[in-house]
C-alpha cells in the first residue's frame, strides 16, 4: 500500500476492503444493508442509541493502516433523521504522529489538541423546507440531531488542510475510518483530485464541460442518481471542508454559502470575530416594567433568528483575474497591513499601500491578484461601525522584524525594479510576486519547500530561482517562469533540483536567464537549466575546497552586446576572494583579507593580502569600476577591481552582512548584525544612515510628548531615544544587563530605565549622563513609571516590591519600598504600574494575579482592592488580571483585561463593575490604552491590534489590524492623539485617522494636584494576642440576686399567660410609669413586679386542642422536580393567636422580600390590565410594576404551593399544603380590593395545580400524589361539582382553549383526555385515560399546554415534547426539546416556550407542526420533528413558573433559586425583577442611617437592600461557606458591612467601592456573633467555641481574646453607650455577650486606652433538657434603650418569660411571661416595644411595662430573626428565608 501510482485517480475504500465480506472491515452492534429509493442502490445503515457501540470500522485491527495517501476524503451519506452521528478518521502524519480527526452533529464547538480534531457538523435540510429556510437566516448554525428531511451528502475533506492548519504538520496517509451511529452510507473513497458531483461523467468525456486543472467529475459508483431535468444541487448536499459557511461555530463542518463546488484553492476563508456588545444594564425600573404592564398588540408573525444578531456576515474570499479591476469595498472592520501570521489573524485585508506580507497557507496554484483583498460586510449599510474605516494607517517602521521562523525570508528585485519577490520561512513556505510600483500582489506561489533562503531575479524579470530545503532537509532549488506575472499573474515551474550540497548564496547571470551560479561550503557552483532539467557544474577548488564560501557576485555588462559573462568574485570566513573566469570555468585571482599591523608609528596601514589570519568577508558586490566588500570588523571597503588598495571604507558599529552596489556604482548600500542600514556616497564619500533598529524584540517603549522623543528597551541590552518625525536614532544607552521598562518625564528631558538585575536608573538625555541608580529589587523590573505631574516615580519588580521616589528631587530619592504588593513574575511588563491622569492614584495587579490593588499616590495606602476572580462565579476556573488602565477622569473607570479574554470597566473610586467586554481578542488582551477624550481604545493580543470603541455602544465596536509578526507588548496613543505606536518585532507608527474632540485640540489636559492621603506608621499597630483584663476569678460568679425566690416565683408565673382565643382585658397591678389609656380591644401578657412585689392579675386558663387526625397514606411521591413538595417544616401555627382589631396594629406589614422558588405555578400576570401576583411562604404578593409598591393577601397558615388567574383577570386562586391538622386551603381573592371571596378545602394532601376554564365558568383543582384527586368546582360560586380519582400521580391540568368541556391532565403514567357532561342540575367528568407513546420510553409526562387549533403539547421528564391531537386522543410527533425534565410550557400562535430544570428557556417556532396533524387515526411513522429553535436562554435556577404576553415577545419567568425574571425574546434579554435568599436567612439588620439593610444566610451570601425601594443594591458572595451573622460599622462616611462566616473568617466589605476591605481569620470555628463597638475603634466577634475576639477593623489584628465563655457558643453580643464612670467602671461603652448555656456577660470598655473590665456575669437557672432531643430556644440579651442600666434577657429556663434585669440594683426588677420559648429578641428604642420571634410563627409585639402584646402571624416557619431599625419605626422579621418588613405603631 505504500505505493501511491495505484491509489490513482481514486480509491473505492469500501471495494478496496470489500466491506461486505468483514474480513478486512469490522462491524459491530445494528449494522444493517437496505434498499435506499432515494439513490436507487443497497446501501449500510448504522443505527443505535450509543454511537461508540455500533459501527462500521475499516481495517478491522488498529495495528493495520488503510495507507491512503489521497489529499482528500469522500464520504457518501445520510445522518439519520433525529438522530446524532459520529465520524472518526484516523490520519498519520509525516512525521509518524496518529491524529485522531472526528466530526459529528453531537459537538457544540470546535476542539484541538495536539492528536485530536474534534469538528462540528452543521446538518442541511430540504430545499423549501422550514427547517432550510430557518437556517438561512439564523446566524447561529444548528447543530444537533438531524432535522426530518435531511439529505444524503456529499462530503469532502481536504485532509492536508486540517493537519496543516490546526495542527501545523504535514498529511502523509489515512490509517483508519470509523463510522458510527447513525448514518446510512454508500461509499467513501480517497483521491488527490477535487471531485464535482454536480458534472456528469459522460458530460465531460464527451467535450461539454471543461473543468480546472486539479479537478475531474464524480465516478459513476460514487456518484448520486440524478433525475432528467433536475440538477443534482437541487436533490443532495455537498458539504466541502473547509467550507465557505458563515454559521456559529465557525470551524466547523457545514454547507457552504452556495451549493456549486468551488475552485480549487486551499486558503480558507475565515473572519475575524468581533466582540458582542453587551446589553446595557436597565437602571430605570419605571421603564422597564412599563415595557412589561403596557398591554401590546399581537405583531405580525416574523422570522426570529437563533441568536441576536452580532456578527457582520462576510462574504467569502474570491481570487480575481488580471483584469478584474473593482473598487475597495468595506473591510467590516479587519485591516491587514502585514502577515496573518498567528491565530488572531485570520482575514486579510489591505488598505495602505505597504506589501502583503506572507501566511501560513497551504499550496495555491498559480493563483491571479489584481489588487487588495478586502472582505465586505454585505450588511455594513445597516450597522453602526467605528469610523472612519479603517480608523488606522500604517505610517512607518522602525525595525527589521523579529526572529521567528515564519517572517520574510527572502527578496529579489529585477533589473528594472518593477517587479519584486518575497518568499516566508515557514513549514509550508509561499512565494509572492509583486508589483514595485503599485505595491500590489500578482501572484501567491507554493513553494513546495519547507522554507526559501534565497530568492534570485533574473536582470529581465522573466525567471525567478529560489534555493530552500525541503521536509527532508536537503536543499532544493526551484526555477520558475514569471514572463507572465505582471499581465496575467501566471507563475509556472520550469524546473526543479535536489542537492546534498550546501549554498549560501545564488544568482542568475545576465546574458543567459536559464543560468545561475552559487557558492556554499567548500563548493562554488555553475547551474544549467536545459529541458525541465537543472543541473551544476562544480568549481575545481584544489586546495580552497574547505572554505565555507558566504557570497559572490558577477561583473558583467547589461548592453546588447554582451553575449558573454566576465568574471565571478566569491568570497569566504576565511577573507579569501576568489576571482573565477566564468567561461573557462577556472580561478584566476586568490586574495585575502588580512587584519592590519601596527608600525613603529602606531598607524593604520592600508589591507593587504598575505598569508595569515584572515577577516571574514560576509557579502561581496561588484560593478564595472569597482569592488565592494563588507566584513566582519565592521568595515565597508572599496576596492579597485585589482584589489591593489581600499579607496574608500566606511566603519560601523557592528559586522556587515549585506553590501550592495546600485547601478551606475554611486551608492553602495550597507546593513550591519547591530540594526543599521545605510548607505555610502562614493562621490561625496558621505555616509548617510537610513535607518536603525533593534536586533531583538522591543520590550517596550515611552513617549516624550513635548520633544517628540521616543525611548526604547529591547531584549538585545539597549536603550535608544528616537525622533519621531525623522525616525533616526538620537541616543544609545548599552546596559551590562537586559533592560526591561522605560518611562519618560512628563515635562524634562530625563527618563527611567528598570532591568533585569532589578535596578532601576534615571538617565538625562541632554547630557548622556546617568543621574541615579537605585536597587531597592531583587528581581527584574516590570514596571516603572512617573506621574503625570512629574513629581513621582514608581517602579515594581517581579518580586512583588513597589518603590516610590521623589522625582521633583535632584537625587530622587527613595520615599517607600513595599514588599510583597505586586503580583510576581514578569509577565505583566513593561507596564505594570499605572498611574491616574490627576496623579493621584496608583493602580498594579497585586498582590496575587486575581486582584487589582489602588493606592494613593503619594502614601502608597491601598484606598481600593478588586478581586476578579469573584466576578464569573459560573467559571469552572479562577480569572487572572493581565494589565490594567487608568481611564481618564471623566468616565473615571479603571480598565482590567483578564485571563478569560475580558476587559473590565471598574468604576476607579467605588470598584463597582460597571462594564464588561467579552471575547477581546481570540487570545489574552496584554495592553491597553485610552485615548485622552475617552472614544477610543486600544488592545493588544498576541500579534493583533484593535481599535474599540470606547462605550461599546455601536453593532460593531472594532477594527482590527495585524502585521506584528511576534506578540505585541505596548500599545499607546502618542500625546497630541493623532497617531498610534505599537512595539513587538519592531516599532510601528500608525496614523489615527478619527477626528479629536475639538477641546482636547484647543487647550492642554490640565492636571489637579491629588490631595493628601493619610499616612499612618506600619508600626503603631500592636498585633498582640491580650487576655481579659478582668477580674481573677476560679468559676464564673452568680448573678447578684436570691436564686430560691427567683425559681418560687418563676413558677407562679408560668401559669399566668393568657391563652384564651378571645382575649379579655387584663388589669394589671403594677402602675405603669407612663400610664396610657387602654383600648377596648387590646391582649396583656402577665407583667410580675419584682422590687415591689406586687399581687398577680386574674388568669384565665383555656388548654389546647388537637384534632385526631388518622395516619396519612404514605404514597411514594414521583421523581420529577415538577411535583411540588412542601418545604420540611418543624413548626406548627399558633392556634390561640389573635389577630389585633382592624386599624389598631401595632406593625402594618410594608413589604415582602422574595420569591418563592421552591412553589409550582406560584406567580400570575396578566400583560393587558398589568397584574402580577408572586408568593413568598404563606403570603400572596401584589407588586405594582410601575410604583414597586405592595399589596399583601394573607389568610394561609401554610407555604402557598400554586397559583391560577381567571381569564378576565378579576379572581387570582391560591392554594396552600395541608398540615397535619387541615387540609390544604384553596382562597379566592377578588382583584379589585384583595378581599377573600372563597375558601375551599378538599384535597387531603398539598394543591398540585389550579387553572380555570376559557370562560371562568369552571375551576378545576388537582391533588399531589398522596390522594390523586381531580376536583371540578362552579366558577360562580365555588361549589364542588364533582370529583374523580386519577389512575396515576398528576402534575398539570389545562382546560381547552376551543372547548369549554375539554381538559386534559398529565401524570406519571400518561395522559387523561376529561370531559365535562351536564344532567340537568348534576355534573359528571369522564375521563378517558392515554398512555405516553412509546418514543418517550418510561419518563413521565411533567407540563401540558394547549395552542389556538387545539393541539395538545405535553413535556417529559426527559426533555421530550409530545404533540397530540385532541379529537382521536393520539399522539402524532415528539422531539426531544431539552435535555432536561420540562416543568413549563405555554404556547400561543406558532410560538411555544419550554422551561426545564436544565435552568434553559427555551422558545420554539411550531408553525409547520398543524401541517402534519394526521388525517386518519393511524400514527405517521416517519415523527420527525417540524419545529424550529428560535431562541434560548440561560437562567439562575429550574424554571417553575411563566407568564408571557399574547404575541410571546415578554414575560415573567420564576426560578427554584427564588428569581423572578422579566424575558424579552426580541431584545434577547433577561433581567431580575424580583430576587431573595433560596435557603435559610441567618442575619437581618438595619444600617445606622436606616437608608439600607443587610442580610445574610446559608448560602454565603451577604446582600444590601436599599430603603425604600427594597431593591438589591449588592451581593456578596462567598462559595461554600455560610454567612452566620452581619453587622454595620457604625457612622455612614465610609459605610462597610461586616459578615461572619462558618469557616472562622469575618470580611469586611465597602459598600462605596463594592468590594472586600478586609479579611480575617480569628476563630477556627464557624463565627456565630459580630458587633462594632459604639464608637468603631473595634470589632467584636464570637466563635462557636464560646471565644470572643477583639479585632481591628483597620488592620484585621486580633488585639485581644476573652476566654470567659468558653465552651458555649454565642449568641449575641451588644454594644452600647455610657457614661465613663456609671457603674463605678471607667469606660466610654458598655458590652455585653450571651452564650448558650444562659451566661451572660456584661463589660465596661474603653478601646481607646484599650480597657475592658467585666462589669457583672449573669447566670440564667434552668431545668434539665427534655429527653425527647428537642433544640433548646436560644439565650438572648439586649439593654434596654428606654430603661437606663436594664438588661432584657429570655432564653431557656424555668418558665417562659422575659427578664428585666437592673444593673444597678444587681436584681429581677419584673419579667413578662411568654406563651411560647422565644427564638428572637429585638428592643426598640421607641415606645417602650419588643419584639419576639416563636416556634408558632407569630411575631408577638409587646409593651415592656405593661405587657399589652399583639400577634402576627403572616410568616410560614418559625420566625427566628427580628431586628428594629435604629429609630423603632420599622421592624424586619425573618422566618427560614422569608423576610418580612413592618413598619411600627404604638399599642
Amino acid at each position: 500500500m505504500s505505493s501511491r501510482a495505484w491509489q490513482h485517480p481514486y480509491v473505492n475504500i469500501f471495494k478496496h476492503v470489500r466491506l461486505e465480506e468483514w474480513k478486512k472491515s469490522s462491524r459491530e452492534g445494528d449494522v444493517t444493508s437496505y434498499m435506499d429509493k432515494t439513490i436507487k442502490c443497497s446501501v449500510f445503515r448504522i443505527r443505535g442509541s450509543v454511537p461508540a457501540s455500533n459501527y462500521i470500522q475499516v481495517p478491522k485491527s488498529s495495528s493495520q493502516s488503510l495507507g491512503l495517501t489521497g489529499r482528500y476524503f469522500y464520504l457518501l451519506f445520510r445522518p439519520s433523521p433525529g438522530k446524532h452521528f459520529v465520524v472518526h478518521l484516523d490520519v498519520v502524519a509525516e512525521e509518524g504522529q496518529v491524529i485522531r480527526v472526528s466530526f459529528s452533529n453531537m459537538f457544540k464547538e470546535f476542539k484541538s489538541s495536539s492528536t485530536c480534531l474534534q469538528l462540528p457538523f452543521i446538518c442541511g435540510s430540504a430545499q423549501g423546507s422550514v427547517y432550510e429556510s430557518t437556517a438561512r437566516t439564523a446566524k447561529q448554525g444548528l447543530v444537533g440531531p438531524a432535522p426530518a428531511c435531511v439529505r444524503w451528502v456529499c462530503l469532502v475533506m481536504d485532509l492536508r488542510y486540517l493537519l496543516s492548519v490546526y495542527l501545523n504538520r504535514r498529511h502523509s496517509h489515512l490509517k483508519a475510518l470509523k463510522l458510527c451511529a447513525n448514518m446510512s452510507l454508500k461509499n467513501a473513497m480517497t483521491s488527490d483530485l477535487l471531485m464535482d458531483p454536480g458534472v456528469c461523467f459522460s458530460v465531460v468525456k464527451r467535450g461539454g464541460v471543461v473543468l480546472e486543472e486539479g479537478c475531474a467529475p464524480m465516478p459513476r459508483e460514487m456518484s448520486f442518481p440524478v433525475p432528467k431535468g433536475c440538477s443534482w444541487h437541487d436533490l443532495y448536499d455537498y458539504i466541502r471542508f473547509p467550507s465557505d459557511g458563515m454559521k456559529m461555530p465557525f470551524d466547523s463542518i457545514q454547507k457552504g454559502e452556495t451549493n456549486q463546488a468551488p475552485e480549487v484553492c486551499d486558503s480558507p476563508d475565515r473572519q475575524e470575530s468581533v466582540c458582542v456588545n453587551l446589553s446595557k444594564p436597565v437602571r430605570d425600573r419605571v421603564s422597564l416594567i412599563q415595557q412589561i404592564t403596557t398591554p401590546k398588540p399581537r405583531a405580525k408573525q416574523r422570522k426570529v433568528t437563533l441568536l441576536t444578531p452580532t456578527l457582520p456576515e462576510v462574504a467569502p474570499l474570491r481570487l480575481s483575474g488580471a483584469g478584474g479591476d473593482g473598487g475597495c469595498v468595506d473591510d467590516g472592520g479587519v485591516h491587514v497591513f502585514a502577515p496573518p501570521l498567528d491565530d488572531d489573524n485570520d482575514i486579510i485585508t489591505s488598505r495602505s499601500p505597504v506589501f502583503h506580507s506572507h501566511s501560513p497557507v497551504p499550496e495555491v496554484a498559480c493563483a491571479e491578484v489584481s489588487r487588495p483583498i478586502s472582505l465586505p460586510a454585505t450588511k455594513a449599510s445597516l450597522q453602526r461601525k467605528l469610523h472612519p474605516d479603517p480608523i488606522l494607517r500604517l505610517n512607518r517602521i522602525i525595525g527589521f522584524g523579529g526572529k521567528t521562523m515564519r517572517n520574510v525570508s527572502a527578496l529579489a528585485l529585477n533589473g528594472s525594479c518593477s517587479v519584486m519577490a518575497s518568499a516566508q520561512a515557514d513549514t509550508h513556505s509561499l512565494l509572492r510576486v509583486w508589483s514595485y510600483d503599485t505595491a500590489q500582489c500578482l501572484a501567491l506561489v507554493n513553494t513546495h519547500a519547507h522554507s526559501l533562503s534565497i530568492l534570485s531575479f533574473s536582470y529581465s524579470g522573466r525567471v525567478l530561482c529560489g534555493v530552500g530545503k525541503d521536509g527532508h532537509n536537503k536543499t532544493m532549488l526551484v526555477v520558475w517562469n514569471t514572463e507572465s506575472v505582471a499581465k496575467k499573474g501566471v507563475v509556472c515551474v520550469l524546473g526543479k533540483a535536489h542537492t546534498d550540497v550546501d549554498i549560501r548564496a545564488f544568482q542568475i547571470t545576465c546574458c543567459d536567464d536559464m543560468r545561475m551560479v552559487s557558492c556554499g561550503v567548500g563548493n562554488v557552483r555553475l547551474w544549467r537549466l536545459r529541458g525541465g532539467s537543472l543541473r551544476s557544474c562544480p568549481l575545481n577548488l584544489d586546495q580552497f575546497h574547505s572554505l565555507e564560501f558566504t557570497d559572490l557576485a558577477l561583473l558583467h555588462s547589461h548592453t546588447a552586446d554582451a553575449d558573454q559573462e566576465h568574471t565571478l568574485f566569491v568570497s569566504s570566513k576565511s577573507g579569501h576572494i576568489l576571482e573565477v573566469d566564468y567561461a573557462a570555468v577556472a580561478i584566476k585571482n586568490v586574495r585575502r583579507l588580512l587584519p592590519t599591523q601596527p608600525s613603529h608609528a602606531q598607524r593604520r596601514e592600508k589591507q593587504t593580502f598575505n598569508t595569515g589570519p584572515g577577516i571574514a568577508v560576509n557579502s561581496i558586490s561588484v560593478c564595472e569600476a569597482f569592488c565592494a566588500t563588507g566584513s566582519e570588523d565592521g568595515f565597508l571597503r572599496l576596492w579597485p577591481l585589482d584589489f591593489s588598495a581600499v579607496f574608500l571604507e566606511a566603519e560601523h558599529e557592528g559586522p556587515v552582512c549585506q553590501v550592495c552596489v546600485c547601478e551606475g556604482g554611486l551608492k553602495v548600500l550597507a546593513s550591519t548584525r547591530c540594526g543599521s542600514l545605510g548607505y555610502l556616497e562614493v562621490r561625496s564619500r558621505g555616509y548617510q544612515t537610513l535607518m536603525r533598529s533593534h536586533t531583538h524584540t522591543v520590550l517596550g517603549f515611552s513617549i516624550d510628548g513635548l520633544r517628540r522623543h521616543l525611548t526604547t528597551a529591547s531584549s538585545d541590552g539597549t536603550v535608544r531615544v528616537w525622533e519621531m518625525d525623522s525616525m533616526q536614532q538620537l541616543y544609545d544607552f548599552v546596559s551590562e544587563d537586559t533592560p526591561s521598562s522605560v518611562a519618560f518625564h512628563p515635562s524634562l528631558p530625563v527618563f527611567c530605565c528598570g532591568s533585569s538585575s532589578g535596578r532601576l536608573r534615571i538617565f538625562d538625555i541632554t547630557t548622556a549622563s546617568m543621574l541615579a541608580q537605585h536597587r531597592k529589587h531583587t528581581e527584574s523590573v516590570v514596571g516603572c513609571v512617573f506621574s503625570p505631574d512629574g513629581e513621582c516615580l514608581f517602579s515594581g519588580s517581579a518580586d512583588g516590591s513597589l518603590a516610590l521616589y521623589n522625582s521633583a528631587h535632584q537625587e530622587i530619592p527613595v520615599l517607600r519600598v513595599l514588599g510583597n504588593v505586586l503580583a510576581r513574575g514578569v509577565e505583566r511588563a513593561p507596564d505594570a504600574l499605572v498611574v491616574s491622569g490627576d496623579s493621584s492614584r496608583l493602580a498594579f495587579i497585586g498582590p496575587t494575579e486575581h486582584t487589582v490593588t489602588v493606592m494613593d499616590a503619594r502614601s502608597l495606602d491601598e484606598v481600593l482592592r478588586v478581586d476578579v476572580s469573584i466576578l464569573d462565579l459560573d467559571s469552572p476556573k479562577l480569572d487572572s488580571a493581565l494589565k490594567v488602565c487608568f481611564s481618564p477622569p471623566k468616565p473615571g473607570h479603571l480598565l482590567i483585561s483578564t485571563s478569560a479574554n475580558k476587559i473590565l470597566y471598574v468604576h476607579t473610586h467605588t470598584g463597582k463593575l460597571q462594564r464588561e467586554v467579552s471575547g477581546v481578542h481570540k487570545k489574552c488582551c496584554w495592553s491597553l490604552a485610552v485615548s485622552e477624550d475617552s472614544r477610543y481604545l486600544l488592545t493588544a493580543g498576541c500579534n493583533a491590534l484593535k481599535v474599540w470603541d470606547y462605550n461599546m455602544s455601536l453593532d460593531v465596536n472594532s477594527q482590527v489590524f495585524i502585521g506584528h509578526s511576534e506578540p505585541i507588548k505596548q500599545v499607546s496613543f502618542t500625546p497630541d492623539q493623532m497617531g498610534v505606536v505599537s512595539a513587538g518585532d519592531a516599532l510601528f507608527f500608525w496614523d489615527f485617522l478619527a477626528h479629536p474632540q475639538e477641546a482636547m485640540l484647543r487647550s492642554p489636559p490640565i492636571f489637579k494636584s491629588p490631595s493628601k492621603g493619610p499616612s499612618g506608621d506600619p508600626g503603631a499597630v500592636t498585633n498582640g494576642m491580650l487576655q481579659s483584663n478582668g477580674m481573677p476569678r476560679g468559676a464564673a460568679p452568680l448573678p447578684s440576686l436570691d436564686v430560691n425566690s427567683f425559681e418560687r416565683t418563676a413558677h407562679d408565673a408560668f401559669g399566668e399567660l393568657s391563652l384564651n382565643e378571645d382575649a379579655v382585658l387584663r388589669r394589671s397591678l403594677l402602675p405603669s410609669p407612663a400610664p396610657s389609656p387602654t383600648p377596648k380591644h387590646a391582649s396583656f401578657l402577665q407583667v410580675t413586679d419584682r422590687s415591689g412585689g406586687g399581687a398577680s392579675p386574674d388568669k384565665l386558663a383555656n388548654p389546647l386542642r388537637e384534632e385526631d387526625l388518622g395516619a396519612s397514606s404514605k404514597a411514594e411521591r414521583p421523581d420529577c422536580y415538577k411535583h411540588f413538595s412542601l418545604r420540611y417544616n418543624t413548626s406548627t401555627p399558633e392556634q390561640s393567636a389573635v389577630a389585633p382589631p382592624p386599624g389598631e396594629e401595632g406593625l402594618r406589614l410594608k413589604a415582602v422580600i422574595g420569591y418563592n422558588g421552591n412553589g409550582r405555578g406560584n406567580m400570575v400576570w396578566n400583560p393587558d390590565t398589568g397584574l402580577f401576583v408572586y408568593t413568598c411562604g404563606c403570603v400572596c404578593v401584589v407588586e405594582n410594576l410601575h410604583t414597586g409598591s405592595q399589596r399583601h393577601w394573607l389568610g394561609h397558615t401554610e407555604e402557598i404551593s400554586t397559583l391560577a388567574i381567571s381569564h378576565d383577570a378579576h379572581l387570582v386562586a391560591s392554594a396552600s399544603g395541608s398540615s397535619t391538622s387541615s387540609k390544604s386551603l384553596i382562597c379566592i381573592w377578588n382583584v379589585a380590593d384583595g378581599s377573600r371571596r372563597n375558601s375551599m378545602s378538599f384535597h387531603k394532601g398539598a394543591v398540585q395545580s389550579m387553572t380555570f376554564s376559557r370562560d371562568d365558568r369552571y375551576f378545576l383543582s388537582v391533588g399531589d400524589f398522596s390522594e390523586q384527586e381531580v376536583a371540578l368546582w362552579s366558577g360562580s360560586c365555588f361549589e364542588l361539582l364533582c370529583h374523580v380519582t386519577a389512575p396515576w400521580p398528576l402534575h398539570e391540568a389545562r382546560f381547552s382553549p376551543i372547548s369549554d368541556g375539554l381538559l386534559a391532565c398529565v401524570g406519571a403514567s400518561g395522559t387523561l383526555f376529561c370531559t365535562i357532561h351536564m344532567h340537568g342540575t348534576q355534573t359528571e367528568l369522564q375521563v378517558q385515560s392515554v398512555c405516553a407513546p412509546a418514543d418517550v420510553g418510561d419518563a413521565e409526562l411533567t407540563s401540558l399546554c394547549f395552542n389556538a387549533n387545539g393541539l395538545l403539547f405535553t413535556g417529559t421528564s426527559r426533555g421530550q415534547v409530545c404533540v397530540w391531537d385532541c379529537n382521536t386522543h393520539r399522539c402524532f410527533m415528539t422531539w426531544e426539546a431539552d435535555e432536561g425534565e420540562i416543568g413549563v410550557m405555554l404556547c400561543c400562535g406558532n410560538r411555544l416556550v419550554c422551561g426545564s430544570n436544565s435552568r434553559r428557556l427555551r422558545l420554539w417556532s411550531v408553525a409547520a407542526v398543524q401541517t402534519l396533524r394526521p388525517q386518519n387515526t393511524e400514527r405517521p411513522q416517519d415523527s420527525s420533528p417540524a419545529v424550529l429553535l428560535e431562541q434560548e436562554m440561560q437562567l439562575d435556577g429550574a424554571v417553575v413558573s411563566a407568564a408571557f404576553d399574547d404575541v410571546m415577545d415578554m414575560g415573567i419567568v420564576g426560578t427554584t433559586a427564588g428569581t423572578l425574571w422579566y424575558v424579552n425574546w426580541v431584545e434577547n434579554t433577561s433581567i431580575r425583577l424580583i430576587n431573595g435568599h433560596k435557603s435559610k436567612v441567618n442575619g437581618v439588620l438595619f444600617s445606622p442611617d436606616e437608608s439600607r439593610f443587610a442580610t445574610c444566610g446559608q448560602d454565603g451570601s451577604l446582600r444590601v437592600w436599599a430603603l425604600p425601594s427594597n431593591e438589591l443594591l449588592v451581593q456578596f458572595q462567598v462559595l461554600n461557606q455560610s454567612c452566620e451573622c452581619v453587622c454595620w460599622s457604625p457612622g455612614s462616611a465610609m459605610p462597610c458591612v461586616s459578615g461572619g462566616y462558618s469557616d472562622g473568617t469575618i470580611r469586611v466589605f465597602n459598600l462605596s467601592s463594592s468590594e472586600m476591605e478586609l479579611k480575617m481569620q480569628p476563630h477556627s470555628t464557624a463565627v456565630c456573633a459580630l458587633q462594632y463597638s459604639c464608637t468603631g475603634l473595634v470589632l467584636l466577634s464570637a466563635g462557636r467555641d464560646g471565644l470572643i475576639a477583639v479585632i481591628s477593623p483597620v488592620t484585621g489584628a486580633t488585639l485581644r481574646v476573652i476566654s470567659d465563655h468558653k465552651g458555649a457558643p454565642i449568641t449575641t453580643i451588644q454594644s452600647v453607650r455610657k457614661q465613663y464612670k456609671e457603674f463605678g467602671l471607667q469606660g466610654d461603652e458598655l458590652w455585653l455577650a450571651v452564650s448558650t448555656d444562659r451566661r451572660v456577660s456584661v463589660w465596661a470598655a474603653d478601646w481607646k486606652l484599650d480597657k475592658c473590665d467585666l462589669l457583672d456575669w449573669l447566670t440564667f437557672p434552668a431545668p434539665a433538657a427534655p429527653e425527647n432531643g428537642d433544640v433548646l430556644p436560644p439565650s438572648l440579651a439586649a439593654f434596654s434603650p428606654s430603661e437606663r442600666g436594664i438588661l432584657v434577657y429570655t432564653g431557656y429556663g424555668v418558665t417562659k418569660d422575659i427578664t428585666f434585669y437592673c444593673l444597678n440594683k444587681k436584681q429581677v426588677l419584673r419579667t413578662i411571661a411568654l406563651a411560647d420559648w422565644a427564638l428572637c429578641l429585638s428592643v426598640s428604642c421607641k415606645g417602650r416595644l419588643l419584639a419576639v420571634g416563636s416556634k408558632q410563627r407569630v411575631v408577638k409585639l409587646l409593651h415592656s411595662s405593661s405587657g399589652r402584646f399583639q400577634d402576627f402571624t403572616p410568616h410560614g416557619d418559625s420566625v427566628h430573626l427580628c431586628s428594629f431599625s435604629p429609630s423603632g419605626k420599622q421592624l424586619l422579621t425573618c422566618a427560614h428565608n422569608e423576610i418580612l418588613l413592618w413598619s411600627t405603631h404604638s399599642l
